[in-house]
């Protein structure tokens, strides 16, 4: 018997040892954070929104080009293009410059529509890491739970393995028949089994953790103790969620508005300056410059003007429906989160009572094992029955840290 508990000793404490080399949920949480593409893809939207908002403030500046064109059209004996037309040859180098002149509101309605691009990316950003930080603590409390699974099962089996030293003597004796020996060293065996398989299902939920956030150690750890509060959630309308639906809205307003600005009379005006002659009378006098302006009035479009005013009327009206619903499934969801939350925590009470009973039955039956006053069969049931409570109060607790990941992931503000 002293081997075995020794062995139980020194595997327990490797096990803590390795333990305290473990790994928090706070950690995972911030690789996935940094690791994620798609929060780096926002960041580099909204980069890409700032050249463009300088590309346009560049657009409605002076653009200068410089030309030059040179031209020979020869007649051949009467033959050629009409020399009044092509001057025979002409040569012109200029530099030529243009500006579109537009209203300060029309400028500012384009910034203000990269502005609420940003505003929807940098809330999408805060969505993703709201759905980031809920695939993490989903799965790792799911490995967690396998980590608590193999650490209850595998204290049971070192029990079992006690009580075996103790039935094997008493098989011996004769106190105890062959075959409820052979029955209790199966259920060791099933034990075994039990925890080499959770063991694997350990592995591979920590595999996916890890891939989740993004990393590629492959190191067999132990997670820490996974420590969740209930976070006080903020009202529909105060949401992060619901900002996505007010920022849409007026993105949508500000494309209706932009739709009016490019219906506006637009005025460009013009100039260049440089050398351009014909070389037919006095070409070094052809330097010289012009200048000029350009009025462009719309007047009928065949109604494209109203067609896309009504594609903007029906985007609102969609995502006035996506807020709406929203809204009241919000109310409704976070309801049954919570009662959810209580049914479990109202069965982990139940539970843990169960679990006290069928404790102080088996220390009983154990007791009596070794005067041979209760037969293996009775106790092995003991034993299955504590293993089937202490499992599903294992699993509730589980269960019970899910529920609260799920509530808390809508307590983000914008």
């Amino acid at each position: 018997m002293k081997p075995v508990l020794l062995i139980t000793f020194l595997l327990s404490t490797l096990w803590h040892a390795a333990a305290s080399q473990g790994k928090s949920l706070d950690y995972f949480m911030s690789q996935a954070l940094q690791n994620s593409p798609l929060l780096k893809d926002y960041q580099f939207q909204i980069q890409s929104n700032t050249i463009d908002s300088q590309r346009i403030r560049a657009g409605y500046g002076l653009q200068i080009n410089g030309n030059s064109t040179g031209t020979y059209a020869p007649v051949i004996n009467g033959w050629g293009y009409d020399e009044t037309i092509t001057n025979l040859h002409t040569y012109n180098a200029m530099v030529g410059f243009t500006q579109t002149l537009a209203g300060k509101k029309n400028i500012s309605n384009q910034y203000r529509t990269l502005q609420l691009q940003n505003l929807g990316l940098q809330n999408l950003g805060k969505i993703t890491e709201q759905d980031v930080k809920r695939s993490i603590t989903q799965q790792y409390i799911t490995a967690y739970g396998d980590l608590q699974q193999i650490n209850f099962n595998q204290e049971m089996l070192s029990l079992l393995k006690v009580e075996d030293t103790i039935l094997k003597k008493l098989t011996e004796k004769g106190v105890y028949k062959q075959t409820d020996y052979l029955s209790f060293l199966v259920n060791i065996q099933q034990q075994e089994l039990l925890v080499k398989q959770i063991r694997n299902q350990y592995q591979n939920d920590l595999a996916t953790l890890r891939y989740i956030a993004g990393l590629t150690d492959t190191a067999y750890l132990i997670l820490d103790t996974p420590v969740l509060t209930l976070k006080e959630l903020p009202r529909p309308e105060q949401s992060v969620f619901y900002e996505q639906f007010q920022i849409d809205s007026m993105k949508i307003s500000a494309k209706d508005r932009q739709i009016d600005f490019s219906y506006k009379p637009k005025i460009n005006w013009y100039g260049d300056g440089g050398y351009n002659s014909s070389f037919i009378t006095t070409p070094y006098k052809n330097l010289g410059l012009s200048a000029g302006v350009t009025l462009a009035v719309p007047i009928y479009d065949g109604k494209q003007r109203k067609i896309q005013h009504q594609k903007n009327t029906i985007a609102e009206q969609n995502r006035k429906g996506y807020q709406d619903f929203f809204r009241n499934q919000y109310s409704q969801q976070i309801s049954r989160l919570k009662q959810q939350l209580l049914l479990t925590e109202t069965l982990i009470e139940q539970t843990t009572a169960q679990i006290r009973y069928a404790e102080t039955l088996i220390n009983a039956q154990r007791q009596q094992l070794v005067t041979g006053d209760v037969h293996i069969a009775d106790y092995i049931i003991a034993v299955s029955n504590y293993l089937n409570a202490k499992n599903m109060i294992s699993q509730n607790i589980i269960n019970k840290l899910q529920i609260i990941n799920q509530i808390n992931y809508w307590n983000r503000k914008p």
